[in-house]
């Protein structure tokens, strides 16, 4: 365990210049603070913010930062006030402790909601200074260093999820990758501790097996950029179990496919020599098509700079190889914290290009209905892997991997966005769903009379182009809404044989008190209010009429009055007729995240399909029979059934291996049918229970971790 001492030398070493006496006082400051406070682990509670303040010293960052890792908890845990640490530390540390200090808790509301508002506000905290997420990521560090004392499961497995969905992606996009790593390997080991202890065996095995072999392709590279006059830092790193399984999950592979488990990095004096080593490699190795990224002429948003290549390397290895200098190499690393290093004081400036992923989630923020919403759309803008675009003056675009030239519209500005009607790539004109690829010139078609496309959220990928167009939506369904409402309201008092006006509503609008007259209509419009609700109010003394009517919907085989026996079903799908029955189809099993479609059957209902299921053909000559349906919410606590396809090895135990990882995964083997079988393998299909697509995708990754099974894959018939 660190102590005050070994601190103070850690901080001498990149400052001379420390005020020691300061930092010595905020160390004693802190501790007599938290006085006999204790952690889970037994732990005086003090050592917690050292061992933070000694995580901000392996960045070398300044005083005014190490000083508000120790005091981040003295506000919130102790009597201690930000009036007493401005009085003692000056106004900068109490700003800092203030933008760090653990967020008040949300009372009476569920943990995500409460995730979401606190992540709004840190968001907004560092958007004023960018060391207020550094102490915020050096204190996440520590708590899941020591994760294993919390007792609750259920408080593990939040804290791990939290990590995983926002504090690794935020330290990435700083380009703080070291601290990325171990956070999300951290939190891997906690959600999927079958799958992590799988994956160590199996590198543990390779270690033992292949150290020689790691030895003789450095020596083999040493030796090629000598031939060629280069002088150079040779080595070969590990990827992390996380982000082994993470490529396995992306890729749709199995561990035995994986060919660049190793990696070797070459470190050279300036970026003349990276282009040099290149050249030596690929001249020497057989370069693997498709494979080379040139991150220096195109850095990454977070300052990232480095040569990607993959090549056919010593003893016909497939091996990836990373060229960059040594000073890419800290910033790729440490990120920000490294540009403190190398260029004294521009650290915390929140401007320029490195930051403009903050400003446009800062403007999510503006846009957003609800925290929860906008936690949403900046996970979307947090996890991504670039595609670098050019408008057609040559502008450079970075996007998400997967984005569309809406998407690219939007980064742009969002009027380009608003007024697209289409789009050339490279000179060709493209479907505004067409996925862009590295180098693509776009150019965006535009009209004044164009609106944004509800089915352009079923497509896009980035955060900003998504919170767009659902506000634009949001604002058109209101005002389509209201005029729906008033005429509604309109046939009905002219029913009760009298004009509708502002007048005849003042009673609704008192009896409504947080209400306009336009949110009334709104609410009509959308079904929460209805007519008879609205009558009543203006007349008391009118008889309820026969509610007993038939139903406009009888032809489907239903009646409109009928409630379903089981209402959750009907709940969980956007777009459904009001109490029409409703069942998910045996041929594709559609999942929540799945994009999906309806057909209305006469006498049975709707019946939910996947839009890429093959049964669909054979309504293709009646699309009065579709309706346009989608998912509430893409997780939530029901179970569906989804089908998977695996060949297993036909060896004992090979069936429990399967069923112990989806249990252990939280889901059940509805059924299971042996479809084939030979000497060494069979092939089985297997119903299981499952929440959506995520989590079918997480239990198909666990179970291509395991090496009795030799493929496994999601199957629809």
């Amino acid at each position: 365990m660190l102590d005050q001492d070994q601190l103070v030398e850690r901080v001498k070493s990149y400052l001379p210049n420390l005020d020691e006496a300061l930092l010595r006082k905020a160390c004693e400051f802190s501790k007599e603070a938290h006085g006999s406070q204790k952690r889970e682990s037994g732990d005086p509670y003090y050592q917690h913010p050292l061992e933070v303040a000694g995580i901000m010293s392996e960045m070398k960052l300044d005083l005014a930062s190490i000083i508000t890792a120790l005091l981040h908890d003295t506000v919130e845990d102790t009597d201690v006030s930000l009036a007493d640490i401005e009085k003692l530390f000056g106004t900068e540390v109490a700003k800092l402790v203030d933008g760090v200090t653990k967020l008040t808790k949300i009372e009476f509301q569920p943990d995500h909601i409460r995730q979401a508002e606190n992540f709004r506000k840190l968001l907004v905290a560092m958007s004023e200074d960018i060391r207020v997420l550094l102490v915020k990521l050096a204190d996440r560090m520590h708590n899941m260093r020591t994760l294993i004392y919390v007792k609750s499961p259920e408080k593990r497995l939040r804290i791990a999820h939290e990590t995983m969905e926002i504090y690794a992606p935020l330290a990435e996009r700083i380009g703080m990758q070291k601290i990325k790593n171990e956070l999300q390997d951290l939190s891997f080991r906690e959600l999927h501790p079958e799958a992590h202890k799988s994956i160590v065996s199996r590198l543990e095995y390779l270690r033992q097996e292949g150290t020689q072999l790691v030895e003789r392709i450095v020596e083999h590279i040493e030796h090629t950029l000598k031939e060629a006059d280069i002088k150079a830092y040779v080595y070969g790193r590990e990827k992390t179990p996380c982000s082994i399984w993470q490529k396995m999950e992306r890729k749709n592979m199995n561990f035995e496919q994986l060919s660049d488990i190793m990696a070797f990095r070459i470190l050279v004096d300036g970026i003349p020599e990276c282009y040099h080593a290149l050249g030596a490699i690929h001249s020497t190795y057989h370069m693997i098509p498709n494979s080379f990224k040139d991150f220096i002429s195109t850095p990454k948003d977070n300052g990232y700079k480095s040569l990607h290549t993959i090549v056919l390397g010593p003893e016909q290895q497939r091996i990836e190889v990373q060229i960059r200098t040594h000073e890419m190499h800290e910033i790729a690393e440490m990120g920000v914290a490294a540009h403190w290093s190398y260029k004294q004081g521009s650290l915390f400036l929140v401007d320029g290009k490195q930051y403009r992923w903050l400003r446009e989630l800062l403007s999510i923020l503006d846009q957003a209905s609800g925290p929860e919403e906008f936690l949403e759309n900046t996970k979307l803008e947090m996890y991504y892997e670039q595609v670098f675009c050019f408008t057609p003056k040559g502008n450079l675009i970075d996007l998400p991997r997967g984005a569309t030239p809406v998407d690219f519209a939007y980064a742009v500005h969002s009027n380009v966005g608003h007024q697209c009607v289409g789009a050339k790539v490279n000179g060709r004109i493209v479907p505004l769903r067409t996925q862009l690829q590295n180098g693509d010139q776009v150019e965006i078609i535009r009209s004044k009379t164009q609106v944004p496309s509800a089915a352009w959220e079923k497509f896009v990928v980035t955060g900003k182009a998504r919170s767009e167009i659902k506000r634009f939506l949001r604002t058109q369904q209101r005002e389509e809404y209201i005029s729906l409402g008033k005429a509604i309201l309109s046939k009905a008092f002219k029913q009760e044989g009298q004009d509708m006006t502002e007048k005849e509503l003042e009673p609704v609008v008192k009896a409504y008190k947080n209400k306009t007259l336009d949110d009334i209509y709104a609410s009509v419009g959308e079904g929460t209010i209805t007519r008879a609700d609205i009558i009543k109010i203006v007349f008391p003394d009118r008889k309820q009429a026969d509610p007993a009517k038939k139903s406009p919907f009888s032809f489907l085989g239903f009646n409109r009055n009928k409630v379903l026996k089981n209402e959750e079903d009907a709940i969980s799908i956007k777009g459904l007729i009001p109490g029409m029955a409703m069942h998910f189809a045996g041929c594709c099993h559609p999942l929540p995240g799945d994009r999906i479609v309806g057909i209305v059957h006469t006498g049975k209902g709707i019946t939910i399909h996947t839009i890429d299921c093959d049964m669909l053909e054979n309504y293709s000559s009646t699309p009065e029979r579709w309706i346009d349906v989608s998912w509430e919410k893409e997780n939530n606590d029901d179970f569906h059934t989804g089908r998977i396809k695996a060949i297993v090895s036909h060896e004992s135990g090979s069936l429990a291996m399967l069923a112990n990882t989806i249990a252990k995964d939280m889901s059940n083997i509805s059924n299971l049918k042996i479809v084939s079988r030979s000497t060494d393998f069979f092939e089985i299909m297997v119903d299981i229970d499952v929440r959506g697509t995520k989590h079918l995708s997480t239990i198909i990754t666990d179970l291509r971790s395991k090496p009795c099974i030799h493929s496994v894959e999601r199957y629809k018939s």
